[in-house]
């Protein structure tokens, strides 16, 4: 079963924006994924999810995850995500955590998977991706959906992350009391 199978038939989106094939990618999503479902209530109605993780971009040419980028609103999150994916999770991915309540940065290996995580305070994981692959927004506001997922998708792939070696615990010990940071009406 392909990733994109797994989530259509466990019904894990929440509040997709995309979800479907690109120009680059075979299945690309963005949205939220469930981590942990809502009460049935019924066989065609049940509460919202208990957990979701957000502004999740994911994009792949394979049955598992090429690449992932995706907000944890607590490191809290970071295990049960881990196992609701892990069959779609590969060594050979690259997987990008922004944290709203963890202070620093650090990339990590937990259970051969390595995950390179950012504190996230401010801003929104497109806005990010979009500066990390040094994308110009000008250009991106010209371009479909579409195009936008393969140009993010396509340009982080290649691009090196510099960011320190840390073990699982050392990002769990970053963990602050904050979280992320909101402005405006309430």
């Amino acid at each position: 079963m392909s990733i994109q199978e797994y989530i259509a038939e466990n019904k894990l989106e929440w509040m997709n924006v995309f979800s479907g094939k690109t120009q680059s990618y075979a299945y690309a999503y963005r949205g939220c994924l469930v981590i942990t479902e809502g009460k049935v209530i019924s066989t065609d109605k049940s509460l919202p999810p208990k957990e979701i993780v957000k502004q999740v971009l994911l994009a792949t040419n394979h049955d598992t995850i090429d690449f992932l980028a995706c907000e944890l609103t607590t490191i809290n999150l970071f295990e049960g995500f881990v196992n609701k994916y892990k069959a779609y999770l590969t060594p050979e991915g690259k997987y990008l955590l922004f944290i709203s309540d963890m202070n620093g940065k650090g990339k990590f290996v937990y259970e051969g998977i390595t995950f390179y995580a950012y504190g996230l305070d401010e801003s929104s994981v497109w806005n990010e991706l979009v500066d990390f692959a040094d994308l110009s927004k000008g250009d991106l506001k010209k371009m479909s959906d579409k195009e936008k997922i393969d140009a993010v998708c396509d340009e982080m792939k290649r691009t090196t992350l510099r960011i320190s070696d840390k073990t699982y615990d050392e990002i769990k010990a970053s963990q602050s009391e904050q979280g992320k940071l909101s402005f405006g009406a309430v």
